[in-house]
């Protein structure tokens, strides 16, 4: 029933948009102003580039999707920037799909694409009121390491990093 796999040229960056306008809504109602909430869908091929974007497919249609990048050279979150960190971004589910293991299958195989790649952690940060989310993500063994406060957010984040060795 789920498939995962890598962004396929032929997959619709407009619909991947549609997705991550569904799947941030619940944070947008929270006042939390993600760049997913409402980005265009050039916003979203461009916060690709550079990076790998996953596909989570359940019974064929498109179910999340998730990005992840290597080590940056610069980024307002220091933390992005040490070396042998990876981070994911655009990490999103369809909001009627959410407790099926989509989420965790999405971050699996972003950490497989890490440990391939010789990276020792992977990143990721999310608005510090958006506590359902960090404690999903500290279920699954990433530690508050940091914080950021990126230009514009109205919201300040939490840094969540987990160790692969």
């Amino acid at each position: 029933m789920l498939q995962i796999r890598p962004m396929a040229p032929a997959d619709s960056v407009h619909d991947l948009t549609r997705l991550l306008h569904r799947a941030y809504a619940r944070l947008g109602a929270m006042g939390l102003n993600y760049t997913a909430v409402d980005q265009a869908p050039e916003v979203t091929a461009r916060r690709i580039e550079g990076g790998q974007c996953y596909i989570a497919e359940w019974s064929g249609a498109l179910a999340g999707t998730i990005v992840v990048k290597p080590t940056y050279a610069v980024n307002e979150c220091a933390y992005f920037t040490r070396p042998g960190v990876a981070a994911v971004h655009q990490f999103g589910v369809e909001p009627t799909l959410q407790g099926h293991g989509i989420g965790r299958a999405l971050l699996a195989q972003s950490e497989r694409w890490a440990q391939e790649r010789s990276f020792r952690e992977l990143a990721m940060d999310t608005a510090e009121q958006a506590t359902h989310l960090i404690d999903l993500y500290g279920r699954l063994g990433y530690e508050h390491v940091d914080w950021v406060q990126w230009t514009g957010k109205v919201y300040r984040s939490v840094v969540l990093s987990k160790r692969l060795d």
